[in-house]
């Protein structure tokens, strides 16, 4: 008899499981027909995403706790997004992206954990502070803001990425392409091919597999230290990840 753990280790799984280690690291998936939400694409970095997104073709919906605050953002925003209340949007969407404000983050998830279950969720949070010396990063006690959304969402499939953009970039018109990676990291290959793909649909930007959501703490953190550079430089900083 054929046991679960026979047919784990099975010749054919075995093949299967080098195949995919040998795969080429940049095939990823065609995401286009995909349903974008933004829940947070009231704010500054949220509407950033959400207007990129929606620029290069894919069909997005801001969330907002307010629906009539959402669909005035989207009216701004033009290209087809849509405005709904925030529940409306995790349902209509196959992928979710929180870009909601670090104090909100664990109540908005909270109260969206039956309409997130089964979805693609992106989480681009930082959790920083702020005092008279600048941004400080803070962790939270599940280690990370991505493992905070992991514990509060345990039937959806929960990816970081989108950390590191500057939003005055990404709301800006005249700026062609954002010349910049995108660290994904998550548990399953299938879906952070998923998030590089969405993030490579926005001319010049590349999304880099960073690693499973254990290391998201310090990829949230970097932000930080790119507050920093940003108000020594007069700058939009972004990063580049050299020899991949």
């Amino acid at each position: 008899m054929t046991t679960p753990d026979d047919a784990r280790f099975s010749p054919n799984a075995a093949t299967r499981a080098k195949a995919a280690l040998k795969r080429d690291p940049w095939d990823l998936p065609d995401v286009s027909g995909l349903v974008v939400g933004v829940l947070g694409g009231t704010g500054d970095q949220g509407r950033g995403l959400a207007y990129r997104l929606a620029r290069a073709g894919q069909k997005v919906i801001i969330g907002s706790r307010a629906a009539e605050r959402a669909r005035t953002a989207a009216g701004e925003l033009g290209l087809g997004i849509e405005g709904e209340e925030n529940a409306v949007c995790a349902r209509r969407s196959d992928v979710v992206i929180v870009a909601v404000p670090w104090e909100g983050h664990a109540k908005t998830l909270q109260a969206l954990r039956e309409e997130l279950a089964g979805k693609l969720v992106i989480d681009c949070v930082n959790p920083l502070g702020f005092d008279k010396k600048g941004a400080y990063a803070l962790k939270p006690e599940e280690g990370s803001a991505a493992e905070q959304a992991a514990a509060l969402l345990p039937e959806a499939r929960v990816t970081a990425a989108f950390h590191h953009l500057s939003a005055v970039l990404l709301q800006d018109p005249e700026t062609e392409q954002i010349d910049t990676d995108v660290m994904v990291l998550g548990e399953s290959r299938a879906d952070t091919d998923l998030v590089q793909a969405l993030a490579a649909r926005i001319p010049g930007m590349r999304g880099v597999f960073a690693g499973r959501l254990r290391n998201a703490h310090q990829v949230e953190s970097l932000v930080a230290n790119l507050i920093s550079v940003n108000r020594r430089y007069k700058a939009h900083a972004g990063l580049r990840i050299t020899d991949v």
